[in-house]
């Protein structure tokens, strides 16, 4: 039996993807989870042969996430599923044991080959992100500025960049305004950027402001 988890906090998206999920394989049985808690409660009981992960969930680092269900789970298929930009975003997924990375943009074919790819042990790239990595090698793409930030400094990027307090950014990553503070300022520092509208503009360029 193929048992999938599939965390997302739109109820309408995942009731169109287990739909999804119940054609392309036959039997499957799928469980929910709408954020971080409540997935690892679920692999914590059971054990997958897939796991689809949305990025941006409340209440959720979804790095810290990734994380823990390796730790859990250490043979965990894990397929990333975001609006995220895939050129900065998947990297570092992958870099952290997930096998795969597909927006949510993607086509119906791309979603399924996704899925399959991953449910057979295999790590799945998209073509696009795949000439991305390619460029990358022969030196043929332009350096990203935010390929220089950490993980945690990336995650606060999301939520400056989405209009988020200090206070508000504190409250949901659960650290002092001092910590949230030095993040800021160290991303301010690697982006070359003074101030919150230089940074939401930066992003806007490469793409790093999820779609919405």
């Amino acid at each position: 039996m193929t048992r999938i988890l599939l965390t997302d906090d739109h109820e309408i998206l995942r009731a169109g993807l287990k739909l999804f999920i119940d054609d392309l394989v036959p039997h499957a049985v799928v469980d929910e989870a709408w954020d971080g808690d409540s997935a690892l409660e679920k692999i914590m009981e059971n054990e997958y042969q897939l796991i689809i992960l949305d990025v941006n969930m409340p209440n959720t680092d979804s790095f810290a996430l990734v994380n823990n269900i390796i730790n859990i789970r250490p043979d965990a298929k894990i397929l990333m599923f975001s609006m995220n930009a895939e050129e900065v975003y998947a990297k570092r997924y992958l870099q952290l044991g997930a096998k795969g990375y597909v927006s949510k943009t993607a086509s119906a074919t791309e979603l399924g080959n996704a899925i399959n790819v991953v449910l057979k042990n295999g790590r799945y790239i998209s073509p696009a992100l795949n000439e991305v990595f390619t460029e990358e090698v022969l030196g043929e793409k332009t350096n990203n500025p935010f390929d220089k930030l950490s993980s945690r400094e990336l995650e606060i990027v999301q939520y400056l960049v989405s209009g988020n307090s200090v206070g508000a950014i504190c409250n949901t990553v659960n650290l002092h305004s001092s910590t949230v503070g030095t993040y800021k300022a160290r991303i301010f520092e690697k982006l070359g950027c003074k101030n919150v509208i230089e940074v939401n503009r930066l992003a806007r360029i490469y793409n790093i402001i999820p779609q919405t």
